[in-house]
C-alpha cells in the first residue's frame, strides 16, 4: 500500500510524539507566544500574549486550540466574577490538536493511544485525588475536581480553551477524539452533561423507550437533551418552550410534539398530548419561574430530573403536597457529569449523525478570539444557540 506525503507526515509525528521528543506537528509550527482571552474585570476580556513553554514536563501535553463553545457558566463568570477567579482564562468546551507531548504520555484516560497530531478534549483534573479513575464506581462528578477554563491564573496562563494554545497538565482526564469532526468535538462536553442527566433519570426505573417525556426549555442544553433521548431510543418527547424557532429545532432533533407556552396553556396541552401527564420531565431552563411549573407536567408516580441550575439563579416555589407528596413524584438532581459520561457522549454524537439528527446546527454563531466579548453578548441575547470561539 502506497502512502501519500500527508499520511507519512502523520506517522512521523506520532512516532516522534510517542518517543517523548516533544516535537511540534510540523517544524516551526509552534510560535514563541500564545494568545489567550483573559477576563480581567467583569464584562471585559483582553486578548494577551504569553510565552509558550519551550520544554514540557514529562506528563504534560501542548494543544493547539481549534474551537471552544461558550457555556452559560462562562457567561456567568464574565458578567460578575461570582467564582472569584479574575484574572482567568475561561473556556471548558474546547478541543484541539496535540502539537507537543511529554515522554510519559502514551495513552489517553480510556487507554486509547495518544500522540502528536491527535485531536483531544479535556475533562476533569483529579490532582488532589490521583487514585480516582474514570472507571471507579464511587465516581466524583465535576464538583469534586478542577476543570480547564475555571482555574486560577498561574505563571504559565495557558489554562483555558479561549486561547490558541492550552497546556494540559499531568493528572488531567484527556480523551483522543480524532474520529470525530470539529463541530462534534465542540459538543462533547455539553453532550456529556445530558448523558449524565439521562443516566441519573434511569435510576428511577421509570425512563423507558416508550415513556412520555417532557423537556422544558429548548436552549442548547434542552435541545441537546432531546437529541440524546432520541439517540437513546426514546420516541415520545414533548418539547416546551416559548420560541418557535427553538421549537422547530426541537422537532428536527427528535421531539414528537412541541408546546409553545407563549401561545397556549402549556400544562393543559401536555396533558392533552400525554393523557395523564409525563412519566419523566427534564427541567433544562435555569429559570426559577420555570422550575416552579415543571411539576405540573408529571403524572402520578412519575419522575422529574432537575439539571438546569449549574449556578445559583435563586429560589423557586412549589406546593409540596400537590406537586410531590400527593403524586408521589421521584425527584432526581443532575449536575454536570462524570468522566465516563464523555465516552458515551462521543458514541451518542456518532449515533445522532447516523440517525440524521442535525446536532451540528446547534452551533449557530462562530467568533474569532479577538471578538470574544461579542460572543458573550450574543450568548446573553439568546439570538443563537451554541456560540463558538474559533481557534486562530
Amino acid at each position: 500500500m502506497e502512502l501519500n506525503a500527508q499520511q507519512i507526515e502523520s506517522i512521523v509525528r506520532r512516532v516522534l510524539g510517542n518517543l517523548g521528543a516533544a516535537t511540534p506537528a510540523a517544524s516551526g509550527d509552534i510560535p514563541k507566544t500564545a494568545k489567550v482571552a483573559m477576563l480581567t474585570s467583569p464584562k471585559h476580556i483582553e486578548v494577551k500574549e504569553f510565552p509558550i513553554p519551550e520544554t514540557l514536563e514529562d506528563d504534560d501535553i501542548l494543544v493547539r486550540v481549534e474551537g471552544c463553545g461558550v457555556c452559560g457558566t462562562d457567561v456567568h463568570e464574565w458578567k460578575g466574577d461570582p467564582f472569584g477567579l479574575i484574572p482567568v482564562v475561561l473556556g471548558h468546551e474546547g478541543t484541539g490538536e496535540i502539537v507537543k507531548i511529554g515522554k510519559n504520555v502514551k495513552k489517553d484516560s480510556a487507554g486509547k493511544p495518544l500522540g502528536v497530531g491527535d485531536k483531544v478534549v479535556t475533562c476533569m483534573i483529579f490532582k488532589d485525588n490521583p487514585d480516582i479513575t474514570m472507571f471507579d464506581l464511587n465516581k466524583q462528578n465535576v464538583g469534586g475536581a478542577d476543570v480547564y477554563g475555571l482555574l486560577p491564573d498561574d505563571d504559565i496562563h495557558l489554562n483555558g480553551w479561549f486561547s490558541d494554545y492550552i497546556l494540559v497538565r499531568g493528572g488531567s482526564t484527556v480523551f483522543n477524539v480524532s474520529d470525530l469532526d470539529l463541530d462534534s468535538r465542540i459538543l462533547i462536553e455539553p453532550c456529556a452533561v445530558l448523558i449524565h442527566a439521562v443516566e441519573r433519570a434511569k435510576t428511577t426505573g421509570i425512563l423507558k423507550f416508550n415513556s412520555r417525556v417532557v423537556v422544558q426549555g429548548c436552549g442548547p442544553i434542552g435541545l441537546m437533551q432531546i437529541a440524546v433521548l432520541k439517540a437513546a431510543g426514546v420516541v415520545n418527547i414533548i418539547a416546551v418552550d416559548g420560541d418557535e424557532k427553538r421549537l422547530a429545532m426541537a422537532k428536527k432533533l427528535g421531539a414528537a410534539y412541541t408546546v409553545n407556552f407563549m401561545k397556549e396553556d402549556a400544562i393543559a396541552k401536555v396533558m392533552e398530548i400525554s393523557g395523564t401527564g409525563a412519566e419523566m420531565a427534564f427541567q433544562c431552563t435555569g429559570s426559577p419561574k420555570a422550575a416552579s411549573t415543571i411539576w405540573k407536567y408529571v403524572r402520578r408516580g412519575g419522575s422529574m430530573c432537575e439539571l438546569g441550575f449549574f449556578v445559583d439563579n435563586g429560589d423557586t416555589t412549589y406546593n409540596p403536597h400537590q406537586d410531590i407528596c400527593n403524586k408521589e413524584i421521584r425527584v432526581i438532581g443532575s449536575w454536570t457529569y462524570q468522566a465516563k459520561d464523555w465516552l458515551q457522549a462521543c458514541d451518542v454524537l456518532k449515533e445522532a449523525q447516523k440517525d440524521g439528527l442535525p446536532v451540528e446546527e446547534l452551533l449557530t454563531h462562530k467568533y474569532a478570539l479577538a471578538d470574544i466579548n461579542e460572543a458573550m453578548e450574543m450568548n446573553i441575547s439568546m439570538q443563537g444557540l451554541k456560540i463558538v470561539v474559533k481557534g486562530e
